[in-house]
């Protein structure tokens, strides 16, 4: 049986009046537990507080499709608190050692709080630390999902133009095999300077003409074409070059210079090296540009968290969308079609500019799943007084009024299990409070528009 001494040397009822002591000692019960028995389990009524006396204790539950688990020790209150909503225990209670407790029942609270105030007062603070503890774990959980949702879309930016690269570069060997063979067949020839201008010249043309790819039955067609000349010239093994002068959109007419000025074998190591040629001005284009796109997203990402910038500075809102839409593009391109509205004059708001990086990201990331990732997103900003509005809509079903009231709240989401932890909107609405600004959304079938005000800066000179 517990006594008095024992409960006193629980931090939360040390110094309480014995005569308070008693009457709580009167209305719990004693139980004890085995190592592995399990006392609560999730989902059972919240109907009790437990005070642990004896023994390792453990709490364990599912959230967002992730097992967390809490330990209890000697002296800790655990179990439901006055003035929780908790209807339903979250986890499940398990003794890791033998060990006791003492149960009270929560139906007993509104009596406890007016016998035993300090301690309703200390129960209290427990449970806003227990709720600042859990809150801080899901922001950091939806922090890291977020990033993870961010890292994976980039890496797929990257991996498609550094895939091209490295193609390029791959294919570009072998290319250059054979401007090398064919520029030494060349060099056995006793060449005519006339000759070796109009090799030069045709070769030129080829690399420096900006080319815009013809369609398939184009192409079809100027292989035929092709094919056929050189065939009429007694080339009859050149049905790849053919392929390859057609990609380029080679008029078969163009060629028929060589065959004016050259016999067959040197046309052909001519048609060889000029075909090359124009092919390795065609990679080295495409790994230019995929080397762009790299540096183009690379600097996206230093854009988007502002790394070597200063935390707090004068950031340009057309500038923190269009980074975070960059930053979105993997998700954008399935089917999103965006619609820009900006003020043309620079709106800039006094922030940390990676926190406002992230209210664009996780109301436009909403938006889209809203649309099942097709639709259009529209974004707009204007000057509303001394504040920058910016507008992020969609063209997806819509919020019902009833849960347009609930969006904001901590932990409330529509999405499945696993899918979301409902503190998106609830840190968007922090960080927008944090900047001195405010958000509303209106939503409607096919057009949901998220509001956010943001106080201007001044313009440095």
């Amino acid at each position: 049986m517990v006594d008095k001494s024992e409960l006193l040397r629980v931090p939360a009822f040390a110094d309480l009046p014995g005569d308070q002591i008693v009457w709580f000692l009167s209305k719990s019960e004693e139980k004890h537990v085995t190592a592995g028995e399990i006392y609560v389990h999730q989902g059972d009524p919240a109907d009790s507080m437990y005070v642990i006396l004896e023994g390792q204790f453990q709490w364990r539950g599912e959230f967002g499709g992730d097992v967390v688990t809490a330990s209890a020790k000697p002296g800790d209150v655990t179990g439901v608190l006055p003035f929780s909503r908790m209807k339903q225990f979250t986890v499940t209670g398990r003794a890791v050692t033998d060990g006791r407790v003492l149960r009270f029942p929560a139906s007993l609270f509104p009596e406890l709080v007016q016998k035993m105030p300090e301690l309703t007062t200390r129960l209290v603070g427990m449970m806003s630390d227990r709720i600042r503890e859990f809150t801080r774990f899901e922001q950091q959980r939806d922090r890291l999902a977020s990033l993870g949702k961010l890292s994976a879309g980039l890496a797929h930016e990257l991996n498609n133009p550094a895939s091209a690269a490295k193609r390029a570069t791959s294919q570009l060997r072998d290319i250059l095999k054979k401007i090398r063979d064919a520029s030494l067949e060349l060099g056995r020839r006793d060449l005519t300077p006339a000759q070796k201008s109009e090799i030069e010249k045709l070769e030129a043309s080829f690399i420096q003409q900006e080319v815009v790819p013809p369609d398939a039955l184009t192409i079809s067609d100027l292989e035929d074409q092709i094919d056929s000349l050189l065939r009429s010239h007694g080339q009859n093994d050149l049905w790849q070059l053919a392929a390859d002068l057609a990609r380029r959109n080679i008029k078969p007419e163009v060629l028929e210079s060589l065959f004016a000025t050259l016999d067959g074998d040197t046309a052909r190591a001519a048609l060889v090296r000029i075909a090359a040629s124009a092919e390795v001005a065609s990679l080295l284009h495409e790994i230019e540009s995929s080397t762009s796109r790299i540096s183009d997203l690379v600097g996206a990402i230093k854009e988007y968290t502002y790394m070597d910038q200063a935390p707090v500075q004068n950031v340009d809102i057309v500038r923190s969308l269009e980074t975070t839409l960059t930053i979105l593009n993997h998700k954008l391109k399935q089917g999103v079609v965006v619609q820009r509205d900006y003020l043309r004059v620079p709106l800039l708001v006094n922030s940390f500019g990676s926190e406002l990086n992230q209210v664009w990201t996780n109301i436009i990331d909403n938006a889209i799943d809203a649309m099942h990732g097709k639709g259009e997103l529209r974004v707009r900003t204007y000057r509303d007084d001394g504040c920058v509005v910016v507008e992020i809509g969609d063209s997806g079903p819509g919020i019902s009024d009833e849960l347009q009231s609930h969006i904001f709240e901590p932990f409330f989401t529509t999405k499945g299990v696993g899918e979301g932890t409902g503190l998106g909107l609830d840190t968007v609405q922090r960080i927008v409070k944090k900047h001195r600004g405010s958000i509303q959304v209106r939503s409607q079938p096919g057009d949901t528009r998220f509001q956010v005000w943001l106080p201007l800066a001044e313009a440095k000179p």
